[in-house]
């Protein structure tokens, strides 16, 4: 049986996890909640955004763990720029021993936008375009058209620096009138950043960016910096009650 192991707070690994399912069949499985070595599996599939060009501290910290003989492929989903972020996770990956088969980069549309907007239209361009994109990906591992990434400049030092600042986000955090106390965005939080404190939302110094609650809150309650943004995104080929759990 195949292992899809995804991390993914808006759903654009989970969509392509779901492709991954489709094709190759297998398990989906939440990172955040997975505590194996993936030597259960056949094969093992990666799915994870890029952050800051590097790796979510989910998946950096499940590499360590992983079984040195189960085949490994990965696909990498970003908005914006990679940075070598390829390059780097297949450094890592080879510094634990890693039998990786084969790497993959696909674009999907934007949901780091705490401070500016993209445009509707974009994002359902970019994500039409992925879609010829994940089955290309598809076809290739299929036929055994595998796929390395080549030795390349990376932002790693960005990366390690950025990964250290990313819990002035969640303290950057705060709750307006709209909070109906649904406790949402504390059932969802990966690292357990967010609590009620009497009868209020309270975001604590472990948050790791991943930006889950900002956009999921059914009622936009969630404010960065005080911003008055009201466009949030969730990927539309996913049923958003199952972000964040496993599919057999």
């Amino acid at each position: 049986m195949n292992g899809i192991l995804y991390f993914s707070s808006t759903g654009n690994s989970l969509d392509i996890s779901l492709k991954i399912k489709e094709r190759f069949g297998g398990s989906i499985i939440y990172i955040p909640t997975y505590d194996g070595t993936g030597k259960e599996f056949d094969k093992l599939f990666i799915v994870t955004p890029i952050y800051s060009y590097g790796l979510p501290i989910h998946v950096l910290n499940l590499l360590p763990r992983l079984d040195k003989k189960v085949e490994i492929y990965v696909i990498q989903n970003y908005g914006g720029m990679t940075g070598g972020a390829d390059y780097l996770f297949y450094k890592y990956a080879l510094k634990y021993g890693l039998n990786i088969k084969s790497m993959y980069l696909v674009k999907m549309p934007e949901n780091f936008t705490l401070t500016f907007s993209v445009p509707k239209f974009y994002m359902n361009k970019t994500l039409k375009k992925s879609r010829k994109v994940i089955e290309r990906i598809l076809n290739d591992i299929e036929s055994n058209n595998y796929k390395l990434p080549r030795p390349k400049r990376t932002k790693e030092k960005t990366y390690l620096k950025n990964k250290q600042n990313w819990h002035k986000i969640g303290e950057r955090f705060s709750i307006n009138s709209n909070c109906i106390m649904c406790s949402k965005c504390i059932n969802l939080c990966p690292v357990s950043n967010i609590t009620m404190v009497d009868s209020r939302i309270v975001f604590s110094d472990k948050c790791t960016a991943c930006l889950g609650c900002y956009h999921r809150c059914p009622t936009k309650a969630i404010v960065y910096m005080n911003k008055k943004k009201k466009d949030r995104y969730i990927n539309p080929n996913i049923k958003e009650n199952t972000l964040g759990t496993d599919i057999k």
